[in-house]
């Protein structure tokens, strides 16, 4: 007995469905995501302004933000650079050693007039966390674009001194 000779008509159509949608399902998605921070209002108000005066590239990448979409959040290019806005304070930021340049793995300094926390990650990637502003703006740039870092901070300058007023964030 022959089993494909006796075939059922539906079958092919289904299956071929079938094989559409799990192609779909399957396909790379590029689409990054970022967790969105939970600021009061006020912090929530500024970054508002903050998304509005980003720009549409960063260190020659198109912006492409993140999911789930929120004004807290912005990122450009693939592998993405992320800008989360309205941050909590990180740990390092108050640790003396930090003060006194003992942790290598976290370096102060400013860049075209915005001061930064720079911490290195385990995998490579660098977390620029603004200092001296009345919200804390992370940006985090994987391991593969180190080399864009000084970039990205200069091309986000002009955007965070214009919505982030100068100050200490709760």
């Amino acid at each position: 007995m022959n089993f494909f000779r006796h075939r059922s008509p539906g079958l092919t159509p289904l299956v071929l469905v079938l094989a559409i949608t799990v192609a779909g399902c399957s396909s790379a998605d590029d689409t990054a995501s970022a967790t969105v921070p939970s600021p009061d209002a006020t912090v929530t108000e500024l970054c508002g302004k903050l998304d509005d005066a980003l720009p549409a590239t960063v260190a020659g990448q198109d912006r492409e933000d993140p999911e789930p979409a929120s004004a807290l959040t912005a990122g450009w290019g693939s592998p993405a650079i992320i800008l989360r806005c309205g941050v909590e304070r990180p740990p390092k930021m108050i640790d003396p050693k930090v003060a006194e340049g003992g942790d290598p793995d976290a370096v102060a300094g400013g860049v075209d007039g915005v001061d930064w926390l720079q911490e290195k990650a385990d995998d490579g990637a660098f977390r620029f966390t603004t200092a001296s502003r009345v919200a804390y703006v992370e940006v985090m740039v994987p391991g593969e674009r180190e080399s864009d870092s000084s970039g990205v901070l200069v091309d986000l300058a002009p955007a965070i001194k214009s919505a982030i007023p100068e100050g200490i964030a709760d």
